[in-house]
């Protein structure tokens, strides 16, 4: 048996830590913490714009497509 699959038995059993300074933070709150970060307020919706006013531009200049850069397989 390996020394290290008991290494923990001394504190398995014990009662969780309570802070007595520091109250529990309400579980909204911590999970606000994980959740998705936008770094670029407002980036999104340049993009989106940015993609509907140039939508089918491509398509319509073929020389982009035959100018050597752009090969289908």
């Amino acid at each position: 048996m390996n020394p290290q699959d008991h290494q923990y038995d001394d504190i398995i059993g014990l009662e969780h830590p309570t802070s007595t300074r520091h109250p529990r933070m309400p579980r909204a709150d911590r999970a606000a913490q994980f959740a998705p970060f936008a770094a670029l307020t407002g980036y999104g919706d340049v993009i989106a714009e940015t993609a509907r006013r140039e939508q089918g531009k491509w398509e319509e200049k073929p020389e982009f497509w035959d100018d050597g850069w752009f090969h289908e397989d």
